[in-house]
């Protein structure tokens, strides 16, 4: 059974995490050659200032 664990910044709507879990199953069923109900998404919101990229904390999601 495929786990996928996606980290995103905290701000991402339902609506966001619903087509990208969508589209994940969809292609990990596809190339894996497994039934849809196999396959789990997980999102892991973090605050942007908890990521780093170069250094530097990152910055808020823009709507």
């Amino acid at each position: 059974m495929p786990f996928v664990n996606i980290r995103l910044y905290e701000g991402h709507g339902k609506d966001r995490k619903d087509e990208i879990a969508r589209r994940v199953t969809d292609t990990i069923a596809e190339v894996c050659k497994l039934p849809r109900e196999a396959v789990w998404v997980v999102f892991e919101d973090v605050p942007p200032a908890d990521w780093y990229a170069a250094g530097k904390p990152g910055q808020p999601v823009k709507k």
